[in-house]
């Protein structure tokens, strides 16, 4: 009879995922209230994108601070935040150029 050998780092990633998805699993929450007021367009959704970092930060210790506002303006804001976060990849520039 032969052994069976099972692929230990297989089974483990296959556990984690399974884990992580029944963890990642949250209430909805009402954002009704949220959506009143001025909407933020485009160019909040750049400063926003660009001071994730900073913001990410303030929210671990304030539980006020968000990274991303509700009260958007949909594909403008998204747009505008997606360029603003991708500005940090930018400025750290790319080191694995070859000098001569």
């Amino acid at each position: 009879m032969k052994n069976c050998h099972f692929n230990k780092p297989i089974i483990l990633t296959g556990l984690a995922v399974v884990i992580f998805t029944l963890a990642s699993c949250a209430n909805v929450e009402p954002v009704q209230e949220c959506l009143k007021g001025d909407q933020y367009g485009f160019f909040f959704g750049l400063l926003h994108g660009f001071i994730t970092p900073i913001s990410f930060i303030a929210s671990l210790f304030d539980n006020n601070v968000a990274i991303y506002a509700v009260n958007n303006t949909g594909g403008w804001y998204d747009f505008g935040f997606l360029l603003g976060s991708g500005g940090w990849g930018i400025l750290a520039g790319n080191k694995s150029k070859k000098r001569k």
